[in-house]
């Protein structure tokens, strides 16, 4: 199952009382109104630090969302995507984003006020050396070549009645030197061995898919599930090499899956998926050595943006399938962070553009897709509240328009709706990635 990062991350305890002004007297109707208007404040800060009471505010962006759907006009809709029909089922899933992301973004999230000024700092940094160095106007040229993938460890295991393999691997991801946050990245030591499971059938050559998981994600007993594993391997003949993430899985060092990867340390995000993509196409390397009759690469959430990357530099993929994609982190941390948050990333410097500009290094839509056209499809949720249609949107634009299933669900709708599996199953027929 594929979850949500939230945008912002690190504690704060601080707050932001105000006490009314002394200037007025006891009996002013101004102290009084101040008074009240702190009351207020103090109240909504209390309710915010409450995860149940912020899902309050699931109902009112649902609304917004729903009419914002109802005046919008055709000619106004992005060209691509067609129009929503408002149901009782894809409300209750835009109700579930909405909730989600209430319960995730709250103050025991929200950066150190600290946090503004050293993130700011790296950023600016790293924007300096990028520019330097060229990989501004030339993104692609960020990323380094990894090293095939020969002969990694092997170990067995058994997760929801599935018999798999597990791969093991030194990473071998080391970043430029002296780009910002490399020491702290590197710091993770459970990181540094990367690692896979894997479906695959005895006997004759099969086509192979690589599946990338979304954030939080990255155990067997959920990506099994996430991407209909069995079914591809058993139904479809498919053989199934799926990746564990930078932070993920049995490579995270804390408790919570990819708590490292996505947040408001925006460097750690470019590490992330700068060794994701390294990862990913070190796993491609040895699934090339196992005769595939055929291979492909399927990514959701994170998993979509990461495959979307790997569409840059794996020119002989037979296809190239993004799911529910995310595509631009930093717009997604100014979608939903408060706006007080967002404004004081934009006065520190991260927020201005700064951010953006690093981050072309780690974005698909600053470089050319190399994977040809007929083997590029994705697949977006109408509701998707997390990782936004807009998103999704702008990818289908830079791929130059390809094959795409628009399903009426939200983030996480794809794993019970028909049309996506039905979709996915043909994407893979008619490439000729079945067994």
């Amino acid at each position: 199952m594929t979850a949500t990062a939230s945008p912002l991350r690190s504690t704060d305890q601080r707050t932001d009382t105000e006490a009314a002004p002394d200037t007025y007297p006891w009996w002013h109707p101004g102290r009084v109104v101040d008074l009240a208007a702190g009351v207020r404040r103090g109240v909504e800060k209390q309710l915010a630090r409450q995860p149940l009471a912020r899902l309050t505010a699931a109902l009112p962006r649902t609304a917004h969302w729903m009419a914002d759907e109802l005046t919008g006009r055709p000619e106004d809709r992005p060209p691509g995507v067609p129009p929503v029909k408002l149901t009782p089922a894809l409300i209750g899933h835009v109700v579930m984003d909405e909730s989600i992301m209430a319960i995730a973004v709250g103050p025991n999230r929200f950066p150190r006020r600290s946090d503004y000024q050293r993130v700011g700092d790296e950023l600016r940094q790293a924007r300096a050396l990028f520019a330097e160095r060229g990989w501004l106007d030339d993104p692609a040229s960020f990323h380094q070549d990894p090293p095939p993938l020969r002969e990694p460890a092997v170990t067995r295991g058994w997760a929801l009645g599935t018999s798999y393999e597990r791969l093991w691997w030194p990473s071998g991801y080391e970043p430029h030197r002296g780009v910002p946050g490399t020491d702290r990245w590197l710091a993770f030591e459970s990181n540094r061995t990367a690692s896979a499971w894997v479906l695959r059938h005895k006997g004759r050559p099969r086509p192979w898919v690589v599946c990338i998981h979304g954030f939080g994600t990255g155990s067997v007993f959920m990506d099994l599930f996430s991407f209909h594993a069995a079914h591809l391997h058993d139904e479809l003949g498919v053989n199934v090499a799926a990746i564990v993430l930078p932070v993920h899985g049995a490579r995270k060092p804390n408790r919570l899956s990819g708590e490292e990867f996505l947040g408001f340390e925006l460097m750690n995000s470019l590490h992330g998926l700068t060794q994701s993509v390294w990862d990913v196409r070190r796993l491609i390397s040895w699934v090339r050595q196992q005769d595939p009759t055929g291979v492909g690469i399927y990514g959701v959430s994170l998993g979509g943006l990461i495959a979307s990357l790997v569409a840059a530099f794996e020119a002989d993929l037979d296809l190239a399938l993004a799911g529910i994609p995310m595509i631009d982190f930093p717009g997604l941390i100014r979608h939903h962070a408060p706006l007080h948050l967002q404004m004081r990333s934009i006065e520190h410097n991260i927020l201005d553009g700064t951010a953006q500009d690093v981050h072309r290094v780690v974005s698909p839509l600053s470089m050319p897709t190399v994977v040809p056209h007929p083997a590029r499809a994705l697949f977006a949720g109408l509701g998707d509240r997390l990782a936004t249609t807009e998103q999704a949107h702008r990818l289908w634009v830079h791929w130059d328009e390809p094959e795409t299933s628009w399903f009426p669900g939200n983030h996480v709708g794809y794993l019970w709706s028909d049309k996506v599996r039905r979709f996915v199953d043909s994407s893979l027929e008619t490439r000729g990635l079945v067994g």
